[in-house]
């Protein structure tokens, strides 16, 4: 299976399973606007908290925060994002179609990074196991050569980028050939720089509304509560600040399901360090965020460091931690030292002092900060798609089955009566009674058992509880396992602790 069919049945499967839904459907969606379902929302809570036990339950110095969508307009002029939150955008006059410069242009370097996994992948076939990708990659002709295309590519586009040449920007679209994906021509507009931020007014009447906006991103609330959090929770640094929350971006072009979208959430932290520690602290988070996401037992082949070639204005150091989606390598988490941009912005657009008195060093100073940042519906997607697994069987049957992580599981029991009487389901209700306090069950008695461990299979539940006669006679179920598919007796007193220890393992 080619990955863009591969692509297509997750998406089917995450509406047929009640993962994730297009928004307002009955009205006929609303574009790049997602909603998720009873087991979306439910391994969605579950990232975000694996995510916020790892960042502050296990940090004695990293403490979390809740800040307002709506804040102070004058908060956006100073973080930069009312002058320099733009996209380059461009049109096709045949299509009518608008779409992101960049976007286009990485997207043509894909093609070309595509020839050479084709190169690799031809080579690896006819040598077999004495083929050294390393080797191949940096010594065959065809892959340098396409190599030094993207490279040129990049270095180009990112120049033009930095000196905001927007001419250079189409002329390179048009030396490169790239088409409208709509129309198949190269009949372009000019570039121009439109601003990703959503505009409302706040007040009681129109006449007296001010313009607000939607935030873009979340670090900025961190960064105004700097000082109330460090002087409340007496903090020392180096210390970090944790929020998760809906972030909006007018994208305009937002697809891949939800990579992109204009209503997402972030899960960020803030890192407050002493000047000129900030490169320590920034490798320093690089190999801890990497540690997070192999905790959840996804190959490392399938993450990636980039190191930015071009930095934002507040950063000195910046990496992103890419994973392989469907349709190929792209940003996942963001690592990034800013610097004491934010915090002294701030201090000169508020007039209010943000440092931090050092008693070690007796001196006041504007700490710098390091930020982590992911996208929890990017990290949705991630683990969704890796989870997705179809198998043939020894019988020749065939199944669906997310293999999730079992701590992040919508579900982690089922309770399960083999048949709807003889008491079975009473004595499945006790069982069920007792797993929910502990854990997040479902209890369901419709169709064969088989077709129910299918269900379960495809919404990732790592074990069914069944229960039969003899559960009647000596207090014993079968557990299935998830992956394996194997069943073991065991006391339903024991029940507790053993997919307690089960989870565990698995997680």
């Amino acid at each position: 299976m080619n990955q863009e069919d591969f692509f297509k049945k997750l998406t089917a499967h995450a509406k047929e399973y009640g993962f994730v839904f297009q928004s307002s459907e009955i009205y006929d969606g609303l574009s790049a606007v997602y909603d998720y379902g009873q087991n979306g929302v439910e391994l969605k809570n579950n990232i975000r908290s694996y995510w916020w036990k790892a960042m502050v339950q296990q940090n004695e110095n990293i403490v979390g925060l809740d800040s307002a969508i709506f804040m102070h307009p004058t908060i956006w002029k100073a973080s930069g994002h009312v002058d320099a939150f733009n996209d380059p955008l461009i049109d096709n006059k045949d299509s009518k179609k608008r779409y992101r410069a960049d976007v286009l242009v990485e997207d043509h370097m894909a093609k070309i990074e595509d020839k050479i996994a084709k190169e690799v992948e031809k080579a690896a076939k006819r040598f077999g196991e004495s083929f050294d990708e390393q080797q191949f990659v940096t010594t065959n002709p065809r892959v340098m050569e396409y190599k030094a295309q993207v490279e040129a590519i990049r270095k180009r586009f990112f120049g033009s980028l930095e000196n905001n040449d927007l001419d250079d920007i189409k002329k390179l679209i048009e030396e490169l050939g790239i088409v409208c994906p709509i129309s198949g021509s190269r009949n372009w507009t000019e570039v121009r720089q439109f601003n990703l931020m959503f505009s409302t007014q706040m007040g009681s009447t129109a006449e007296g509304a001010s313009e607000i906006f939607l935030r873009p991103e979340t670090a900025q609330g961190i960064f105004v509560n700097y000082l109330n959090v460090q002087k409340t929770g007496r903090m020392k640094i180096p210390f970090g600040i944790a929020q998760t929350g809906k972030a909006f971006r007018n994208e305009i072009v937002a697809r891949q399901f939800i990579f992109r979208m204009r209503e997402f959430e972030q899960m960020e932290m803030q890192f407050f360090v002493k000047p000129g520690e900030e490169l320590a602290w920034f490798e320093y988070w690089k190999k801890q965020r990497m540690k997070w996401h192999l905790s959840l037992g996804i190959p490392a082949a399938k993450y990636r460091f980039h190191d930015h070639d071009k930095l934002a204005h507040y950063a000195n150091a910046a990496a992103d931690i890419e994973f392989e989606f469907p349709f190929g390598f792209k940003e996942l988490e963001g690592i990034h030292s800013r610097t004491d941009f934010d915090l002294g912005a701030h201090q000169k657009f508020s007039g209010k002092k943000l440092q931090y008195f050092d008693p070690e060093l007796n001196e006041n100073y504007v700490p710098f900060v390091v930020e982590t940042s992911i996208g929890l519906d990017r990290m949705f997607l991630a683990v969704l798609s890796h989870a997705y697994n179809e198998e043939k069987l020894e019988d020749g049957s065939e199944r669906v089955v997310l293999k999730l992580p079992a701590v992040l599981a919508p579900y982690k029991v089922a309770v399960l009566p083999l048949m709807k009487k003889d008491g079975l389901p009473e004595k499945a209700r006790e069982i069920m009674d007792m797993l929910k306090q502990d854990f997040m069950c479902h209890y369901e008695e419709k169709d064969a058992i088989g077709k129910r461990y299918r269900r379960h299979d495809a919404i990732g539940t790592p074990y069914c509880v069944t229960v039969d006669h003899q559960s009647l006679d000596d207090n014993t179920v079968t557990i299935r396992d998830r992956d394996s598919m194997l069943q073991e007796r065991v006391p339903i007193d024991q029940l507790p602790g053993i997919i307690t220890a089960k989870i565990r393992k698995m997680a």
